[in-house]
């Protein structure tokens, strides 16, 4: 069994030594089942003692290529040195003190990064919470307080969160919203430019969400929009083009904030550093989280400081909000996008898998769909000749995959996308060998 060391020294191979889950796993699971409730989901119930690179090794000794990144965590790797050096460092500091009570330097330093870093050369403001959720609600506080309006529009298949307002946010009512209601008031949806399930191009949907804020709402009721520059749990839809655009323009005409919730696309995931980057969006507001800490819970609003410094004092916070270590973690993370260059490896991730999973389509009609940037890719499963989505097909690849040692994740509002979110610093052997055993999963 592996030591529990993990980061770059992990050895950068598939090793299955066991069924997976294997013995140890499953020990492991049954003492969960009698602790844990089991609205806590796992996407694969093997039990993890090391990670780093492009694996997760498991209790049992068995090493999985892992295409989740914890979903979209791990983008620099579970454990990079730099990450790990200043945490210890940190932790021999001390823990905590909550930064409203006695603050401290390294919150300080990531708010001035992520001004900096974000899309936009106007003066900004950040604020750090702990969670991508908890990053949305503060943003649509912020925007109802500046505009002094109620109202909040979101978008079909969009994914926010699972507190009362960001799950009322998101789309997906089952697992998500299913007898949690009522819901948090005053949140409008409106349709997305979903390319492969559309006939309208990106502006006349654009047009048709417009027309529908207009005449249901009132434009000006409306604090923001709330979006998703590429739709994560919605799977993988990359809005068609000039939809973003011209959601943007018709904010900004009528006062209406646009934030961009980044929360799975930052940090280079998808080849450039922030997704909204893509099309030339300059969002208002943007909240970060997932990829922003290599794992430590840390998450980030940061925005025109007009808005920001609108709130009164005290009225943003909270107790563990810009916990110093995970702020070290930040500064790590932040450094090593630069200095490994990871954004132009995200983008070298897009270059070998996507050529590799159309030629796939060709060959096997059940992929509808093949689509992103980056190294957040997905395909949609399908009825052949059909646009019927097909979440049996899914879960049984998925299934497949996860028995031969490929962690992937599934995705999407019918359950029919397998989402690909592998490490941006995973090695081309295992990137390929991972789309090696996706294609075992079809049956060659």
């Amino acid at each position: 069994m592996s030591s529990g060391k993990g980061g770059p020294g992990l050895p950068q191979e598939r090793k299955v030594v066991t069924e997976i889950p294997g013995p140890r796993s499953r020990e492991i699971q049954e003492r969960r089942l009698k602790a844990v409730p089991p609205g806590v989901g796992s996407v694969l119930p093997v039990y993890t003692v090391a990670a780093g690179g492009g694996v997760v090794v498991d209790v049992d000794g068995n090493s999985l290529i892992d295409f989740g990144s914890g979903i979209a965590v791990t983008n620099v790797g579970n454990a990079h040195p730099e990450v790990v050096r200043r945490v210890q460092d940190q932790v021999a500091a001390f823990t905590h003190t909550c930064f409203m009570v006695t603050p401290y330097e390294a919150y300080v330093e990531v708010a001035e990064r992520l001004n900096h870093l974000t899309p936009g050369d106007h003066e900004k403001r950040t604020i750090l919470v702990n969670s991508g959720a908890e990053a949305v609600e503060n943003a649509v506080k912020i925007a109802r307080y500046a505009t002094r309006r109620p109202a909040v529009v979101v978008f079909d298949h969009g994914y926010h969160g699972r507190t009362l307002l960001t799950m009322t946010l998101t789309a997906k009512n089952m697992p998500y919203k299913e007898g949690f209601g009522p819901y948090a008031p005053e949140v409008y949806r409106m349709p997305m430019a979903y390319p492969f399930r559309s006939e309208l191009d990106g502006p006349a949907t654009a047009a048709q969400a417009i027309d529908q804020i207009t005449k249901q709402i009132g434009a000006h009721n409306v604090a923001a929009v709330v979006v998703e520059p590429i739709l994560g749990e919605g799977g993988f839809i990359e809005p068609s083009p000039g939809f973003l655009p011209a959601i943007a323009e018709f904010a900004k005409a009528n006062g209406i904030l646009f934030v961009a919730d980044e929360i799975q696309t930052g940090f280079g995931r998808t080849g450039r550093l922030f997704a909204c980057e893509h099309e030339g969006i300059v969002p208002d507001l943007i909240t970060t989280a997932k990829g922003i800490a290599g794992g430590l819970p840390l998450a980030a609003v940061t925005g025109r400081a007009d808005l920001m410094d609108s709130v009164h004092g005290g009225g943003l916070g909270g107790t563990y909000g810009g916990n110093p270590i995970a702020c070290e973690a930040a500064l790590a993370v932040l450094d090593a996008l630069d200095a490994e260059k990871i954004v132009e490896r995200a983008r070298q991730i897009g270059d070998i898998m996507l050529p590799r999973l159309r030629r796939m389509a060709e060959k096997h009609p059940e992929i509808g769909d093949v689509r992103g940037r980056g190294a957040m890719i997905a395909i949609e499963l399908v009825k052949p000749g059909t646009t019927e989505p097909d979440p049996a097909r899914t879960a049984e690849l998925a299934k497949a995959c996860h028995a031969q040692g490929l962690l992937v994740l599934t995705a999407g509002t019918y359950g029919n996308v397998l989402r690909f979110l592998p490490p941006l610093v995973i090695p081309e052997h295992l990137l390929n060998e991972g789309l090696d055993l996706l294609e075992n999963a079809f049956g060659g």
